[in-house]
């Protein structure tokens, strides 16, 4: 993705190219990442070995953010309380203590491994290499508590089969001979997992078996399979890259209505002849050209037709040879990543999501997996939430006039958020100094971001001006996250995302050892240098202070879990040692990606800056060349 290519000059080039051909909306609708996918009754591209056995005051801005997150999308389904079909073996069941691994004959995909998953004849499949073990666990924990348990993973190397053998978790054998290592979006491997994808169809398909599959980096927030029994004459219900509703309930999309592409990230198939047919041209177009993406080789081939109706009703309609029921999953409860992240359409709609798929997303895994951290749906282990050292957090406080006053304007969303920056940029120092993991605040914004010229939001979609946007719509996450040689770069800096103090999973061990730190003028009544807090519990901290002052301090709190500054507004004076404070910045100033794009503009995309308060005559516009096309460092 283009923020991915922040580090690389030439990359950048192809915005130039991608915006000079006014390459349209849909198009860029299908950047999402997918670990995706012979009529024989078993499935193997070739056996593999085994091997041995992660000034508006702060509670206004928390008020209003937190009216947009009242309907809590994290919390489990309630039990299904249906009569079960058939007994499943139970899922995270580990196997008993001293019991060997099966040979990999076990794992093949077969139709009698499929029937042991099945019920109501449904099946649902995900799959992926170890890279994404904690996506896969997270897609079955939520399904798992729905009471939904037709599921299984197909692992794509041998390392990832063994870990969820061992899990309990319901495993076949793709025979990949897949890298476990995490492979990059747009990579030869990462389409070779996309047409593994379309093999699994063609091969589950003939037995006879509904498929709902499903990519990794998608999560189940509601049972869908009551749902897609509503469409029973449906051979493929399909999600969307659309982002602008259609409907205001749960129908179906108005499928003349949706330009946008249809994303293969979740799509349910039924075992008619048409779908089958589908499938095996499908899986015949891509293994002849290794330049088809799969998803465009479903959109082109599935689009062949498209109408009229099938009925008045339902919102099916026929599709590809003239013979296929296709319909479209809601956008608004069936969420991509902008849907859900951006718009938070189904909060506006006050409708119950089903799912939410990672597209629309910057920073690459790492982006995806923040996404949903800060959505509180993605399983993270218990040592997450209780770091060495600590947590540092902070409370914003946003001018009104930056926030809410004149034009939702470029120059409007930069002076936001660089005022933002600013305050990270000392938390993060503080962080550092203190060791100590920083809780990042929540970004508001004022524009969108896309990967094309646009007019600030999306026309047609339900995005709020301002609005709490993701991270990665400014920071770097794949970045903050990479290892660097701390010879050049310093001590890394770990963080969190904003929402993690409010997690259900978090410790009250950790809750519960806290202190308040109330900024002060230096000199003023009660604010001197001390290490006891008011009767409230509050430390008075003196504004400017140093970084042996710091040190002093709150050398004394080390053992306290969290501590929460009121601001972070003049907190630090600097380091002391310039050669610290150097590598910091060399640090820092890589964490800020880009704003994309002015419209009209090639390139139209403009450079955030960690310093922009240094640079007097800095200006949120676009390179005026070539030469000045690179990140300011």
């Amino acid at each position: 993705m283009v923020q991915e290519m922040a580090n690389s000059k030439p990359l950048f080039l192809t915005i130039y190219a991608t915006v000079a051909v006014g390459v349209v909306f849909s198009a860029f609708y299908v950047f999402s990442a997918v670990y995706s996918s012979s009529a024989s009754s078993s499935f193997s591209l070739s056996p593999i070995a085994p091997s041995s056995p992660s000034d508006v005051p702060a509670a206004v801005l928390t008020q209003i953010h937190n009216e947009s997150l009242k309907e809590t999308v994290g919390s489990p389904q309630a039990p299904n309380t249906q009569a079960k079909s058939k007994s499943l073996k139970p899922i995270w069941n580990s196997p008993p203590p001293g019991s060997r691994m099966p040979s990999l004959e076990t794992f093949r995909l077969t139709k009698e491994l499929f029937q042991e998953r099945v019920r109501d004849n449904v099946i649902i499949v995900t799959f992926g290499n170890y890279a994404f073990m904690d996506f896969i666990l997270t897609w079955v924990k939520h399904l798992t508590d729905m009471d939904v348990d037709n599921l299984l993973v197909g692992a794509m190397d041998t390392k990832l089969l063994e870990a969820l053998y061992w899990k309990g978790i319901p495993v076949f054998d793709m025979g990949s001979h897949m890298s476990t290592v995490d492979v990059g979006w747009g990579s030869p491997t990462f389409h070779k997992m996309g047409r593994e994808k379309v093999l699994l169809i063609d091969a589950v398909l003939p037995f006879g078996f509904e498929l709902l599959m499903c990519d990794t980096d998608m999560v189940w927030l509601k049972n869908p399979l009551p749902y897609l029994a509503r469409f029973p004459e449906a051979d493929i219900l399909t999600s969307t890259d659309s982002v602008e509703p259609t409907v205001t309930d749960d129908r179906l999309d108005i499928w003349k209505l949706v330009g946008a592409a249809y994303n293969i990230g979740i799509f349910h198939w039924r075992p008619s002849e048409s779908s089958k047919k589908l499938a095996k041209e499908w899986k015949e177009l891509l293994l002849s050209d290794d330049t088809v993406w799969d998803q465009n080789g479903f959109n082109q081939i599935i689009r062949r037709q498209l109408g009229p109706s099938v009925d008045e009703d339902s919102g099916l309609f026929y599709a590809y040879d003239g013979n296929l029921k296709l319909g479209l999953l809601p956008a608004s409860i069936f969420c991509s990543g902008h849907t859900f992240f951006v718009q938070s359409m189904y909060q506006q709609l006050k409708l119950d999501p089903y799912a939410v798929h990672t597209t629309f997303q910057y920073g690459g895994t790492e982006g995806k997996r923040h996404r949903l951290r800060e959505a509180k749906i993605f399983l993270d282990p218990l040592e997450y939430y209780n770091p060495p050292g600590g947590f540092l957090t902070f409370k914003p406080s946003i001018p009104k006039r930056l926030l809410l006053d004149g034009e939702n304007n470029i120059e409007s969303h930069f002076s936001l958020v660089n005022y933002q920056i600013k305050q990270i940029r000392t938390a993060l120092a503080v962080a550092s100094l203190l060791n100590r993991t920083l809780v990042m605040p929540p970004i508001w914004c004022r524009l969108d971001r896309l990967w094309f010229g646009h007019p600030g939001v999306l026309v047609g979609s339900m995005t709020r001006q301002p609005f709490v946007c993701p991270l990665d719509h400014v920071f770097e996450v794949n970045v903050m996250l990479r290892e660097q040689p701390e010879e050049e770069f310093g001590p890394g800096i770990s963080f969190r995302e904003y929402s993690l103090l409010d997690n259900p999973l978090m410790p009250q061990e950790v809750k519960e050892s806290w202190l308040d730190v109330q900024l002060c003028r230096e000199g003023s009544e009660g604010c001197q240098l001390s290490n006891s807090t008011t009767a409230t519990g509050i430390l008075r901290f003196p504004k400017n202070s140093t970084e042996e002052t710091f040190k002093t301090v709150f050398s004394l709190f080390k053992d306290v879990k969290v501590i929460q500054f009121s601001s972070m507004q003049d907190a630090f004076q600097g380091f002391t040692d310039k050669a610290r404070e150097h590598k910091f910045r060399n640090r820092v100033k890589r964490y800020v990606g880009i704003w994309c794009c002015v419209e009209n503009q090639t390139p139209g995309h403009i450079y955030y800056d960690m310093y922009w308060d240094e640079k007097p005559n800095w200006k949120p516009i676009p390179p005026q060349s070539p030469q000045e096309d690179h990140p300011p460092w």
